[in-house]
């Protein structure tokens, strides 16, 4: 595989910076929220709104991949939409190599289309079932108005190459691939512009799990031959724990944690994701023999997105939640170098409220 050549369309001009150094900050987020409005009645007034996002923060550096996990229904998915600006978001900021693109319209976001791409969830619906594999890998170069060299469609059989297709399923059409080669046809249409960032949501969840980890070894590869930036959502621990350099766990719209990989599955420090690694299934029928690993439980279902718990959002279901844990909420905070928590009576940490220690009487306390 070779690196990708710019066109000369392509070329940085004075909207569009060269790629920062390795270790670079690429992409920052302040406060970011979104809130999906819900109205009702006759004059569809609103009567509340769903926090899908609601006050995150991160960083995202130059050619490290950033894992976000989290259930179904944290916002993870809705966080991706954000900072490729697919979605708008209702408050907080995204800066992108140092240019805040929170509110860019559509004339202002076409240059960066180049820059930030995404790789979608499902690679069913993904791809226009009209339209023929080198239609779909070309759209971005006629979007963009980009001419490369020899051709679009010598780039595009030169894209297909890159992702393990061959460059003779050129004219055929989505419906006669299977889905991991679907997959591979919406990753080559993502870097058919050789942006800098790519946002892959889900990208191996629809697949079997046969296909999965050629998916992910090929992820994995792209980045070492084109020195990618990724942000990988998905709800698969060990999927995450395989590709990504810092992780970043949610829970109801909140990130409660966020540290490096080989941190998080050592020394979890919040209660939400030490349950979360005990549900890990150990396949090594020997290995699963000797995992001395605590099973927990966690009771009853995460709460409404639509009306969250006062305080600590995960309360309702720690074994460990106390009063302040329900009057207050924890700031993400360094609790360890480059390990940032949110809670009040963190795991493998010293307790951030020490006075407080009367359990809530409804605290969920299955384990086993």
């Amino acid at each position: 595989m070779t690196k990708p050549v710019k066109s000369p369309g392509s070329e940085p001009t004075a909207d569009s910076a060269a790629a920062p150094d390795q270790g670079e900050t690429l992409l920052r987020v302040s406060g970011l929220k979104k809130h999906f409005p819900i109205h009702k009645g006759l004059f569809k007034r609103q009567v509340g709104a769903v926090q899908a996002v609601d006050g995150i923060d991160f960083e995202v550096r130059a050619g490290e991949t950033l894992g976000v996990v989290g259930e179904s229904g944290c916002g993870k998915s809705t966080m991706g939409r954000l900072i490729t600006r697919l979605l708008e978001p209702t408050a907080g900021s995204i800066e992108f190599e140092g240019r805040d693109i929170t509110h860019l319209g559509v004339s202002g976001m076409r240059p960066l289309r180049r820059d930030v791409q995404m790789i979608f969830q499902d690679p069913y619906s993904s791809l226009n079932p009209r339209h023929t594999v080198g239609a779909i890998v070309s759209a971005p170069f006629k979007l963009q108005g980009v001419q490369p060299e020899g051709g679009v469609k010598k780039e595009v059989q030169r894209l297909l190459g890159v992702v393990g297709l061959s460059p003779e399923h050129y004219n055929r059409y989505p419906h006669e691939f299977s889905g991991g080669q679907r997959q591979r046809i919406g990753i080559a249409r993502a870097l058919a512009l050789s942006p800098k960032l790519v946002v892959a949501d889900e990208p191996v969840s629809a697949l079997d799990v046969s296909i999965q980890a050629q998916v992910v070894n090929l992820l994995d590869d792209l980045q070492a031959e084109l020195g990618l930036t990724y942000v990988i959502i998905a709800h698969d621990l060990s999927v995450i724990r395989h590709v990504s350099d810092r992780i970043a766990v949610m829970y109801l719209g909140k990130i409660v944690e966020l540290t490096d990989r080989q941190s998080l599955y050592n020394t979890p420090m919040h209660p939400y994701t030490k349950a979360l690694m005990s549900a890990v299934p150990v396949p090594d029928p020997r290995r699963k023999a000797a995992d001395s690993r605590e099973r927990i439980l966690l009771q009853g279902d995460v709460p409404s997105p639509m009306n969250p718990p006062t305080g600590c959002r995960f309360h309702t279901r720690c074994w460990k939640a106390t009063e302040v844990c329900k009057t207050k909420e924890p700031p993400l905070i360094p609790l360890a170098t480059g390990h940032n928590v949110a809670c009040h009576h963190p795991e493998n940490a010293p307790d951030q409220e020490p006075g407080d220690t009367a359990l809530l009487s409804g605290s969920a306390t299955a384990k086993r």
